[in-house]
């Protein structure tokens, strides 16, 4: 336990990606099976032990330890896994040693709700504070180490000399705690079966491309798409076997039965996850907003299906009747892809239109002004390009819209995880709803926690300390008024109506663009300028 101890910590603190793959291969390097498959299935969000809940070890914390002095230290730590190995008053003075990774996991998935809740607090007796902090993550799920699951994929690659297409294509057929595939990778044994039913195949996804790289391409090589504001999918029907995945391999399909349940041909189709209401003759498509109700639910009830029916706005083909077609240029995939289409739901299924235009001010003109708000901009593709994993060159790109920019003033802040613990490091923040000369008062509008430099966050985080309203709880107001405040640049891709905001507006990816120390808080923009984008 306290080498998987050792590397939670070290990940937390480490912000390069190329030191975080360094530190994963060295401990795949030196840990034994199974606690290397269990501490891989722990990064990756694929191990369940489903005993023991936050809320139940907050309660046992509260009762081992002073409950107003745990809410105390909690407050001010903004972690709970971190506050209880800090805090927690061991009653045993037994020289017991940890017990491995394989040895709790083994343990948590087969006890009961109590007796597991009476074995974290043996564990947490015996354990000294970084393997506490290791097991409440172990035991919660919440690691908040700022790792991906393809960034763990490509440590395995790098650990085993593969590339990391060759992880993915085998992935969803192996199991906690993966000790075949670390077999295939340490070149003790074959490559493991791939074979599952309704596979994941790794997306081909585009660069971004700006206008230089733009006067240098030969737009008749290329297709040009609309971008759509959804989320990628990927949809596999294997001999009636069904199955909807994200970008990264998630599988969703419990999320969107309406989507499963319509495929209705052999084949893995790409697309883009969108909400649309079927009117008879075509989809007429929601806002990313609408999608949003749908999204992070691992079941959907009958009214949300009602109220939010998904659809997928096809693109590519890579199967056909479990024929690989990724290697036919992408002008002979698009022609197999719309027969197909024609065979499918046209209520779930339609195809993402190819866009005709005769110069590039047209395309210019066209990325600037779509015809309808869930449209990000334009997609690139080469037409006799392949269908390849990952995001090799030349092949896709993709030219979103500018960003929008609004000066918002800064109303709230909170702690951030990991190594943003000790950090006001989210900040919520508003516009005025008329001009504050007027009367007009802050509402909030967005939320964001990136866009700002290290040391941008330690200049804000000494201004939220220094101006906050209360003086304890995890968020904290900030003042502001027409006369005092702290004003933000906001950039965010687009806004979409929200019943749930006061503003009535809900902000596409906000980001912080620059902080505006120079200017006064009653010059921040008012509503009517953001709900102008609406239009």
């Amino acid at each position: 336990m306290h080498a998987f101890a050792t590397l939670l910590e070290r990940l937390v603190l480490t912000p390069s990606r190329n030191a975080k793959l360094a530190l994963l291969v060295n401990y795949f390097k030196a840990t034994p099976d199974p606690d290397r498959g269990y501490a891989l299935a722990t990064i990756t969000s694929n191990l369940d032990t489903g005993t023991v809940k936050a809320v139940a070890l907050r309660t046992l914390a509260s009762d081992r330890i002073d409950a107003e002095l745990f809410a105390l230290s909690y407050d001010y730590v903004g972690d709970l896994a971190e506050t209880i190995a800090l805090i927690w008053q061991s009653q045993s003075s037994t020289d017991e040693p940890s017990p491995s990774l394989g040895e709790v996991v083994h343990v948590l998935k087969n006890a009961s709700k109590t007796e597991a809740l009476k074995l974290v607090a043996h564990w947490l007796d015996v354990m000294p504070i970084e393997d506490r902090y290791a097991l409440v993550k172990l035991a919660t799920g919440g690691l908040r180490i700022g790792l991906s699951a393809r960034l763990a994929k490509q440590a395995l690659a790098d650990f085993g000399a593969k590339q990391v297409e060759d992880i993915e294509e085998v992935w969803h057929a192996q199991t906690p705690p993966y000790q075949e595939l670390f077999a295939w990778l340490e070149g003790k044994a074959e490559r493991p079966s791939g074979h599952v039913a309704a596979p994941f195949r790794p997306v081909m996804l585009a660069h971004p491309l700006d206008e230089n790289e733009l006067n240098e391409l030969i737009i008749a090589d290329f297709a040009i798409e609309w971008k759509w504001d959804g989320i990628r999918v990927q949809c596999v029907c294997d001999q009636g076997v069904k199955r909807l995945y994200t970008r990264t391999g998630d599988d969703i399909s419990t999320a969107f039965p309406e989507i499963v349940s319509a495929l209705n041909i052999d084949a893995t189709l790409d697309g883009e996850l969108l909400v649309g209401h079927y009117d008879g003759t075509k989809i007429n498509l929601g806002s990313f907003g609408d999608l949003q109700q749908r999204l992070n639910r691992k079941q959907v009830s009958a009214p949300m299906l009602a109220a939010f029916p998904a659809i997928v706005r096809l693109y590519d083909v890579l199967t056909i009747s479990n024929q690989d077609v990724r290697a036919l240029p992408f002008f002979e995939r698009r022609k197999k892809l719309e027969d197909l289409v024609d065979k499918l739901d046209p209520s779930r299924f339609d195809l993402s239109p190819q866009l005709q235009f005769g110069c590039l001010d047209d395309l210019a003109q066209m990325r600037a002004t779509p015809p309808e708000a869930i449209i990000e901009g334009l997609m690139l593709k080469r037409l006799d390009g392949p269908y390849l994993s990952g995001r090799p060159k030349g092949y896709w790109f993709k030219w979103k819209r500018e960003a929008k920019l609004v000066d918002a003033v800064l109303m709230y802040a909170q702690r951030g995880h990991g190594k943003r613990s000790s950090f006001y490091s989210d900040y919520t923040f508003g516009v005025w709803t008329d001009n504050p000369e007027q009367g007009g008062t802050l509402v909030p509008v967005g939320k964001a926690y990136s866009g700002f430099t290290d040391e941008e966050l330690k200049q804000i985080d000494k201004y939220v300390r220094d101006n906050t309203a209360e003086r304890f709880g995890p968020v904290r107001s900030v003042k502001a008024n027409k006369d005092f405040g702290l004003v933000l640049e906001v950039a965010f891709e687009g806004l979409n109506k929200s019943t749930r905001h006061k503003s009535g507006i809900a902000m596409r990816f906000p980001r912080i663009a620059r902080v505006r120390w120079d200017k006064p808080a009653r010059e921040a923009d008012v509503l009517e300028k953001l709900t102008a984008f609406l239009a």
